[in-house]
């Protein structure tokens, strides 16, 4: 089972350079997207029809917003967290299968002026919580773009980058609750070393010259770790400013 996740920053856009070239190619059993910025209205009619797809588009039109496209049909679609002020911007999207929770995230950033850095504070702590309830009923892997370098190698400049928002001691620590709580870095499992990044600014030639941050994860529950048979990275595919992460499980 074939598992990919891209923040495609404007689904429209990235329609009209390489998605569906993309989507031939790659052949995930599961997409799942983040930043799509429209509503199914605006493009499903292009999808090749052996993919379900299913949505939870922000209330502020042109924002946020995921999507997961589906060759299996979930048992179930949850497009919410159940906390009223987290659930208007199309942040998480559910998806229930016969033997695990996939659940869609993206999750908010802080902002440059770290203007909102205690709500995503609050925001990875009710986020930990509902994975966890998922969890006692069967495995969960959830994937997105988490907006947060975890480690000093996740990123080319940490020295530089303490008080940035995507690297702040808060946030870090955010994230090392949700490895804290049982859930695996997959692709952590795999490489250990620097220098392997998801997301690169369109100023400068960075992502030319590989100057980026790793903002993209599938994090496992660790029941799933005898399953997973790699992880990787796709910086290659353009379209974004973000590139495609995924994962490989073997059958239950």
């Amino acid at each position: 089972m074939k598992l990919i996740s891209w923040n495609v920053n404007g689904l429209r856009a990235v329609l009209r350079k390489n998605f569906l070239e993309f989507l031939d190619a790659e052949k995930p059993d599961v997409l799942c997207l983040q930043e799509t910025k429209c509503t199914p209205d605006d493009v499903e009619q292009l999808w090749p029809t052996k993919y379900t797809t299913y949505w939870n588009c922000a209330e502020k039109k042109g924002y946020s917003g995921t999507a997961i496209f589906t060759k299996q049909r979930p048992l179930k679609i949850t497009p919410h967290v159940n906390i009223a002020e987290h659930d208007k911007e199309g942040r998480v999207l559910t998806a229930e299968f016969d033997d695990l929770h996939l659940v869609n995230v993206y999750v908010p950033n802080s902002k440059r002026d770290l203007s909102r850095l205690k709500y995503r504070q609050q925001w990875d702590q009710d986020f930990l919580r509902f994975l966890k309830k998922l969890e006692r009923k069967k495995p969960v892997i959830f994937c997105g773009d988490l907006n947060v370098a975890h480690t000093e190698i996740d990123l080319t400049h940490p020295k530089t980058n303490v008080k940035n928002h995507g690297f702040t001691p808060e946030e870090r620590a955010g994230f090392s609750a949700f490895v804290d709580a049982g859930f695996v870095d997959t692709f952590r499992e795999f490489e250990k070393g620097g220098g392997h990044y998801t997301w690169w600014s369109q100023m400068g030639g960075a992502r030319a010259r590989n100057v980026g941050w790793r903002l993209d994860y599938f994090l496992a529950s660790v029941a799933l770790r005898p399953r997973l048979q790699r992880a990787f990275i796709r910086p290659q595919v353009m379209g974004s400013d973000h590139c495609p992460v995924g994962i490989e499980l073997s059958s239950a």
